[in-house]
């Protein structure tokens, strides 16, 4: 049974999306439109009653929240395509550490620049200077965090790229290219240079050949 990703032009989709293309899980994708609410009709809502996307069909099995569905992926799949967890349960502490930094550090402020710069001006609604201000301020200071790690190994949870790295592709693509503030990551050395290494690779050139950003 091939596996359903609904929503693939949007940020969320595309950390599933890059997931199951580095695990070499056949997939199809089903076109969600945001912008015209259809994450809010009754058919969405029986899949994921929460109206956010992603979410899987994997014949009758139903999961939504991005992070779950590359942890359930990279588990059910760990002997096939790119190893993503670690091969010790050390090395899969540090993953799951680094993708709550992701989750609960990294996101939380980058999310808020890109509704303020980006998704606000799209909907006729106002940004929030304040907003802006406070979001680049913290999310330089999560950065920092990041540049002193990546000075002591090559990617976050180690010298093996996981899903603590894959998880920031889809924002930071947003980051490096849509708003701006590609100078936060430039100006920091080993931040950057991850960011080259994590963003280059063929799956995720892939998944920006294949599904364009709504933005």
């Amino acid at each position: 049974m091939v596996v359903k990703v609904y929503g693939p032009d949007y940020a969320c989709p595309k950390r599933v999306i890059v997931c199951l293309i580095e695990k070499e899980v056949e997939f199809e994708t089903v076109h969600v439109d945001g912008f015209k609410g259809e994450h809010k009709e009754p058919h969405y809502l029986k899949l994921q009653p929460f109206g956010l996307l992603p979410v899987i069909q994997d014949g009758d099995y139903i999961l939504y929240e991005s992070r779950a569905i590359l942890r359930y992926y990279a588990e059910k799949y760990k002997n096939q395509g790119t190893d993503l967890l670690g091969k010790t349960i050390e090395e899969r502490g540090l993953v799951e550490q680094w993708l709550e930094v992701e989750a609960h550090n990294f996101n939380p402020p980058i999310y808020n620049l890109v509704m303020n710069i980006l998704v606000h001006p799209l909907l006729g609604l106002p940004s929030d200077p304040k907003a802006i201000e406070e979001s680049e301020e913290k999310l330089g200071k999560v950065l920092d965090i990041y540049e002193e790690r990546l000075s002591k190994t090559k990617y976050l949870a180690g010298d093996f790229f996981s899903l603590a790295d894959l998880s920031h592709l889809p924002f930071g693509h947003y980051l490096m290219n849509s708003m701006g503030k590609e100078n936060m990551v430039k100006e920091r050395k080993h931040v950057n240079a991850w960011w080259d290494d994590i963003s280059n690779r063929p799956s995720w050139k892939k998944v920006l050949q294949l599904y364009k950003y709504p933005m």
